[in-house]
Order: C-alpha cells, then sequence, then structure tokens
C-alpha cells in the first residue's frame, strides 16, 4: 500500500498543480514547484490549488470503464493478440489473478486521491502551521473534496468490497504497513457521510463547468444507496435531482458523447480530460489530463480522408453480437454505441477508408461513444484525448429513480413507468414503445433499459452484480468469487492485507 497512499505526499512535500488552461483542471507540468509542508496552506490560492489536485487522480481511473465492460456481456477484449495488454485479456476471460497491472493501477489511483484528499481535511481548520486560513466559499470547496473522497471509495468499494478506510488525515509510511480492510459496510457508511456533508454545502451552479455540484453529489448517493439496496432513500434523494428542473435529456442522444457536447443539459458529473498540456509519459497511472481509453477502443490501423471523422486506435473494448442483437429496431441508441466499421466503410466510398481487422476476439463492432476523433489529441496522441468520460447523465438518474421507486417498500410504479418511458421515447422517437407493466417484469425492464442505455459506458459489469444477473449472464463468472476483483499482491506483501475469495 505504500506506492499507493504515498506516492505524491511523501516526507513533507507537496506537488503543486497550477491551474491557468482552458480547462480548469488542466496545468503545465513544466510549472510545477516544490515547497515544504510547513510553508504550504498559507493563502486560499493554495487551498485551490490543493483541491484541484485532488480531482487529478479520477482522470488515472481511465481503464475502469473498459473493464466494466470487457468483464460484461457487452464487449470482448479484443486487441491484437492473446497477450496485448495481458491485464485485460485475464479479466475478459476470467483468468484474471492479484497479479494483475491495470487493477494495481486503478487502486493505487484511488487511494492516491484518497490520501489528498485527507491531506486538505487534516487542515481544513488550521494549516499545518497552526494558522486559521479563511476565505469566502471554503465550506464549498471542501465539498468537492468530501464528494471525490467518497468518488473513490465507491470505486473501490465496487471493485474490491472491504477495502482499508481512512479519512482522517493523510497516513504515514508506518500507518500505511499496519493498516487492515474494514467491511464494505463500513465504507459505505463513510461514503454517505462525505456525500451528505458535500450536498450541504454545495452550490446547484459552478461557474466552471464540470466542477462538482450539489445535484452530483445527490445523485452519486442515490446510485450509493441503489448498491447498497437501500431503495426508499434512493427514491428520495434522485427525485430531488429529478425535481430541481436543473437537468435535461438532449434530443440527440448521441451528440452528448461529442467533445462539443461535454458538460451539457444533460450531464451530471463528468471526469474532465484536455489536450491542453501534453504529455508525453507512458508510466500509468499518471499518464496526464488526457483519457487514455480513447486511444485503446480506436479501429487499428484506420484511415481516411474528407470527412471522415475517425482516428486510429487499438482495437480493444469490442462489442460482442449479444449486444448489438439486444437492440430493438428502430432503437436509435445503437447507431451511437455500435460503430460497424466495415458497413461504414461500404456507406461511405468516397472516404477511402482502409483498417487492420481486429486480430483477436474480432466481432467487426467498436466502442462508438468513445472512438478517437481527429483533431482531439496533441503530443504523444495517444495519451492526449481529450473526451471527457460520462460518469452520471440525466438519463442515468431517472433510470436510478425508476428502479428504487419500483423497489421501495411502497413500491409506485406508475412514476417508474414515467422515468423509464421518458428514455425509451427519446430512444425511439415515439411513445409507442412505452412500457405498461408492472412489478418484477417492470424491474427486469428497467434492467434491460440500462444496458442499452449505457451500452460501453462502463457500467454493464457492476449493474450484473449488483441485481444478482452475473451468474446467468457472464460466461466464466462464478458465484462467490468474481463479484469483485483481486486484491492487488503488492498490497497484499506490504500491508498483509486479507485477499477476496476465491483468488
Amino acid at each position: 500500500m505504500r506506492k499507493s497512499i504515498l506516492h505524491l505526499l511523501s516526507a513533507g512535500m507537496l506537488l503543486v498543480l497550477v491551474s491557468g488552461c482552458t480547462k480548469w483542471i488542466d496545468y503545465d507540468p513544466k510549472e510545477d514547484f516544490r515547497i515544504t509542508e510547513a510553508n504550504y496552506l498559507s493563502s486560499e490560492a493554495d487551498y485551490r490549488t490543493m483541491a484541484v489536485s485532488v480531482y487529478t487522480p479520477m482522470q488515472w481511473l481511465s481503464q475502469a470503464p473498459l473493464i466494466g465492460d470487457i468483464a460484461s456481456n457487452d464487449a470482448a477484449s479484443g486487441g491484437e493478440n492473446a497477450s496485448d495488454v495481458l491485464a485485460l485479456q485475464q479479466i475478459d476471460d476470467f483468468s484474471h489473478t492479484s497479479v494483475n497491472n491495470i487493477l494495481t493501477e486503478l487502486w493505487q489511483s484511488a487511494y492516491e486521491g484518497i490520501n489528498r484528499a485527507n491531506y486538505m481535511d487534516q487542515y481544513k481548520l488550521a494549516n499545518p502551521a497552526g494558522q486559521a486560513i479563511s476565505f469566502p466559499g471554503k465550506e464549498a470547496l471542501y465539498g468537492e473534496v468530501y464528494f471525490l473522497r467518497a468518488y473513490y471509495y465507491f470505486h473501490l468499494v465496487r471493485f474490491f468490497g472491504d477495502v482499508p478506510l481512512f479519512f482522517e488525515k493523510r497516513l504515514s509510511l508506518t500507518e500505511s504497513r499496519s493498516l487492515k480492510r474494514s467491511p464494505k459496510a463500513d465504507v459505505y457508511a463513510q461514503i454517505e457521510r462525505d456525500l451528505t456533508a458535500a450536498i450541504s454545502v454545495l452550490p446547484a451552479v459552478q461557474v466552471q463547468k464540470g466542477r462538482i455540484t450539489k445535484y452530483a453529489a445527490q445523485a452519486l448517493l442515490g446510485k450509493v444507496y441503489l448498491y447498497q439496496n437501500k431503495f426508499d432513500n434512493a427514491a428520495q434523494v434522485l427525485e430531488s435531482v429529478i425535481t430541481s428542473n436543473a437537468f435535461s435529456l438532449v434530443a440527440d442522444y448521441g451528440s452528448q458523447f461529442l467533445t462539443a457536447g461535454e458538460n451539457g443539459p444533460e450531464s451530471v458529473f463528468e471526469i474532465q480530460y484536455s489536450n491542453n498540456s501534453p504529455y508525453y509519459n507512458w508510466a500509468g497511472p499518471t499518464r496526464g489530463q488526457g483519457n487514455f481509453a480513447v486511444q485503446m477502443v480506436g479501429v487499428r490501423a484506420l484511415s481516411g480522408g474528407g470527412a471522415m471523422p475517425y482516428a486510429p486506435g487499438w482495437s480493444f473494448d469490442l462489442p460482442t453480437a449479444s449486444l448489438a442483437n439486444a437492440f430493438e429496431t428502430g432503437d436509435r441508441r445503437k447507431a451511437v454505441a455500435i460503430l460497424d466499421i466495415e458497413a461504414y466503410k461500404n456507406a461511405n466510398p468516397g472516404f477511402g477508408i482502409t483498417y487492420q481487422v481486429a486480430p483477436f476476439k474480432n466481432t467487426g463492432m467498436y466502442n462508438q461513444k468513445y472512438h478517437p476523433r481527429k483533431g482531439q489529441s496533441s503530443g504523444q496522441i495517444e495519451l492526449n484525448y481529450q473526451n471527457n468520460h460520462r460518469v452520471i447523465r440525466y438519463a442515468d438518474v431517472l433510470l436510478m429513480a425508476a428502479e428504487a421507486f419500483n423497489r421501495s417498500t411502497t413500491p409506485n410504479d406508475s412514476k417508474a413507468q414515467g422515468y423509464l418511458n421518458q428514455i425509451r421515447a427519446r430512444a425511439f422517437n415515439d411513445n409507442l414503445h412505452n412500457i405498461t407493466a408492472s412489478g418484477a417484469t417492470l424491474r427486469q425492464a428497467i434492467w434491460d433499459e440500462r444496458r442499452l442505455e449505457f451500452a460501453m459506458e462502463g457500467d454493464r459489469f457492476f449493474d450484473l452484480v449488483r441485481t444478482g444477473q452475473a451468474a446467468a449472464r457472464i460466461t466464466g463468472f462464478v458465484t462467490g468469487k468474481h463479484e469483485v476483483f483481486p486484491i492487488p499482491q503488492i498490497e497484499i506483501d506490504i500491508s498483509g492485507l486479507s485477499q477476496n475469495n476465491g483468488y
């Protein structure tokens, strides 16, 4: 655990992130500087700069959505061969072990974020020199920090189950080595406390798009409740987001996945990515501000002229026939989620398209929502794609609320149908596909709708696990083992953590 928790904030030194580029979360690595801890957090600017650094590790979680697809029945690993990014191949085949570099990276990145948040929380009332630093908006700024800590812990608990829980301060090396795993229920309780605290101080609207709002915290809390089967609580908090009238479904479903659609009217929370300060460092997890997952999902060796928008990638995260066949005739979301490259080539002969067929587990289909686009990267092209990851869309709020009302102590299937059918009306551009079922049939319809609405967005595996459908839907899934991933071996070796069942 030493590397993950103490990667940045060690030996009393802080890496200060200096903003000033087009996207607020950017910084120029050439402007990094180091100062002693005793002199830090001495001004409002220090606190605000440090808060930006708490956001940064979210960018390093770019492989998490790929795993959410590949571990499910919606996507195959793809790639060049059976050993290309072996960590993903093993997850696809359910042969993964505790020695998996991507799972280790996701663990380390989340705990880096937690330790940064804890550092700020530790010095909220007084800085390291014992001085109280007050400024307008400080409480709201800490609302962002509490949300981020909750988000990192939610990521960890979804992936690994019981995990080490600490929240009072930045850990020392000795403390890091002595940590043990806490029950998942305790981790969730802390997530709820952090989100409740965030909701009480966050604004409804942020001046800088992409920063966390009160509604983002409410939506995440609703999701956290849903994962714990606290349906009454989930219904109440998600309803408050809906009735705020702060969000709406965009008419053109596909537009929200383009860079021009970032942080739009349907966006509740997105992880911000940028190409304004290009990185050239391939070492994970700190690959900079670019969305590395975009490069992963593109068509291999793709080339074409004219108005063809697509850039080449590495052919991972390939949609399956099972997913493609799940869409009904007339569902406009299929063409947004899935790129059939051969059909696209034949429909656009003037582009002169050439490409290399994905040599491993080829399905002929690609993740179009996050496919790399021409002109949207810089520097080391593969590392600096700017497309944000859409974490919570308003559509998710509606479908989570639909499920919560259907599964509440006193179900409200009429309300659940209404929220579900808003999603279906957009998908088909009519009201002829409305769902009128109730009870368990309505519940399954909501779950099935989640698959289609959020296809290739990284939630499918976790939805199947939390709803108890994973063993029936995923080939190779072993009940009692694969609900979570293995604790990284390096954390076991350093901290003596126990391992998850079966690994």
